[in-house]
This record gives structure tokens, sequence and C-alpha cells, in this order.
């Protein structure tokens, strides 16, 4: 099956550079759009690339973006010193995408995986009725009660966050282990150095706690189509909180799928049987919800920039000092274009 892949760069208002991806159904036009939001510590080229090229040759245009601080993303490594930042990152190259004269008429639909489940839904709040749908993958949208920390825990750490905002000093359990079931498959995600498998940073941690109660707080006024897959067996994030995202949801239109015996990694960590079975869903259920739709007034969409984002071909290199990523030359041709077989 052909899929067209692209790697580009594209700096933030803040002037950071930040790696996006795509892949594209190289003999037809997208049926649909799919924007990838990965998990803490993850990135799209590597970890999510069977996500993309699994989507894109069922007929769907896929676009993912690297955090600012993660995979081949300029920044201090998975130092996350406001969320609404990554989030409003996200927003801006998604929209960017959107409002391309050949996407405008294309249904669009959020992908979050973890962490990214949290992106997912703090972009439909931004923007309710410029998504169509989303699936969420192990969502992190609460905390569950077995791992949330003492108030008064909580209390210290924010009491010192702005004076050791980057140290490591988060206690945690190897996620790695915990999350991916196969053996192979887990080695060659810990073997990926654009994969963060430090402890988090405090003020890392602090956001995500934070993150997680903002959203768990608004779970009412989640309104879009979305379709939810955990499972039964993860230990990372809790099924107990995606059974709240689908319980307090107000959407009309919404599915939750728990796979008995499957762990946090379902899309990249479960043997290949599993994770085929867990895409056959996915594929399924866009395949219902995908449609033409009407262009805005103006042609544009929601609060897209004027222009498309324009993209940087640079290498990344060098970077903000703090365990910057290494240089990593750009691998594929320019946007839209060079085509891989797989």
């Amino acid at each position: 099956m052909d899929v067209q892949y692209h790697e580009e760069y594209v700096r933030n208002p803040r002037g950071v550079q930040l790696f996006t991806c795509g892949w594209l159904p190289a003999s037809s036009s997208p049926k649909a759009l799919v924007f990838l939001c990965h998990g803490y510590g993850m990135e799209c080229s590597v970890f999510m690339r069977a996500c993309g090229f699994k989507l894109a040759a069922a007929g769907y245009g896929v676009f993912g973006i690297d955090y600012e601080g993660h995979g081949k993303s300029m920044g201090a490594r998975c130092y996350i010193q406001k969320f609404d930042r990554l989030v409003a990152d996200c927003d801006r190259f998604f929209k960017s995408i959107c409002d391309m004269e050949e996407y405008r008429s294309k249904s669009r639909f959020l992908y979050g995986e973890s962490m990214g489940g949290a992106v997912a839904l703090l972009l439909h709040r931004r923007d309710p009725a410029f998504w169509d749908g989303a699936v969420f993958v192990a969502p992190m949208c609460k905390i569950s009660e077995k791992v949330k920390p003492h108030p008064v825990v909580v209390t210290l750490l924010t009491q010192v966050e702005e004076l050791i905002p980057t140290w490591k000093i988060v206690p945690t359990k190897d996620v790695i282990d915990s999350a991916f079931k196969d053996p192979l498959k887990r080695e060659h995600i810990r073997r990926n150095k654009l994969i963060y498998q430090d402890k988090p940073r405090l003020k890392t941690a602090l956001e995500l706690l934070r993150t997680s109660m903002d959203v768990e707080d608004s779970l009412a006024e989640v309104s879009m189509p979305f379709f939810i897959l955990h499972g039964e067996a993860d230990t990372v994030t809790d099924p107990e909180v995606s059974r709240a995202l689908y319980d307090r949801a107000a959407s009309a239109d919404k599915t939750i799928k728990l796979y008995p015996g499957m762990w946090h990694g379902l899309t990249a960590g479960e043997p290949d049987d599993n994770v085929e079975l867990v895409f056959a869903d996915i594929v399924a259920w866009l395949n219902k919800r995908s449609h033409h739709r009407k262009p805005e007034h103006g042609g544009r969409v929601g609060s897209a920039p004027s222009e498309p984002a324009r993209y940087q071909r640079r290498p990344v290199s060098g970077g903000s000092g703090m365990d910057s990523p290494v240089s990593i030359p750009r691998r594929r041709g320019g946007f839209l274009c060079g085509q891989c077989r797989m």
C-alpha cells in the first residue's frame, strides 16, 4: 500500500522550532483528516509511525506535531512550563492544515493517546464546533483516586516549583515496562532516543496534575462525537478514568470499548493481532463519521491564521541548553511530497 510521508518544521510564536509530520494516501484525496496528539515524553515520527501509516492506508490524511521539548522539537526535554502553550501550538498547526484549499471540505478528527487525550479535550474546549469527533486511546482526563497525591504534598511542591522548575525530582515507576506488553516492541521503544525516559521535571509534573484536574472538572462540557479505547489491564491510566469521560460527557454520539487483557500501549505495545484489532475498530468508527463539510463563511476555517504556517526545512540543531536533542536531519521530501511504500 502506498502512503506519502512528509516532515517539516515550523516556529511557534515564542520562536521555538517544532517538528511536524504527515501521512497521506498516495493515489487519492483523503476522505477526512486526523490530527495526532501524542503522549507525555513520546513523539510522532517513530512512535506514532504505525498509526500514521495505517490510517493513511485506510484513506485518511494524518498529521502530527511534536510538542515543545518533545521528540525532534526544540526546547528543554519534556519541560512543560504551561500546558496551554502546548495546546495552542497544536491548535495553530492543525488549523493551518484545515485551512488549506484542498482540505476545507474534509471532516476533522482529533486522535489523542494518554496525555494527548487531555490535549485533544482542551482543543475541543477551545473551539467546540470546529472538530467533527475524536478518538481517545487510554486518555489522561482525570487523576485516578488510586494515585492522586495528598494535598499537603502538592502544596509543598507548589511552593518550590518556581525555584527549581526543571529539576528531575518527581519519583515515578518505569512507564515503558508498564505500558508495552510485547517484549520486542518494548525494547524497540526503549531504544528510541527521541522518547523521554528520565524522571519528570517538577513543574511538568505539577502542570500535568493541574491539567488533569481542570479537564476532569469540565468533562460534562464535552459535546463532540468520540470513541474511547482502553485496555482493561492498563496500570498507567486507570480504565475508570475513561469510564468517567464516557459517563459525564454531554455528547450524543459516544462509544467506549475496553479490551480484556490489553495494556496501556494499545497501538504500539500489544502483539500484532491485538494492534490490528484496535486499528480496525478505529477505522470503522471513523468511516461511519467522515463526510463532506461546507466551508465556513468566507472560505476559511475557525480561528486559523490568515495563511498556513510556513514550514522550515532546516534540520534540528542546537537548542535551548537543557538536554536539547541532537541534530536530526530531515529525512524525506518536502511538504506533502516524498512517497514511501509500506
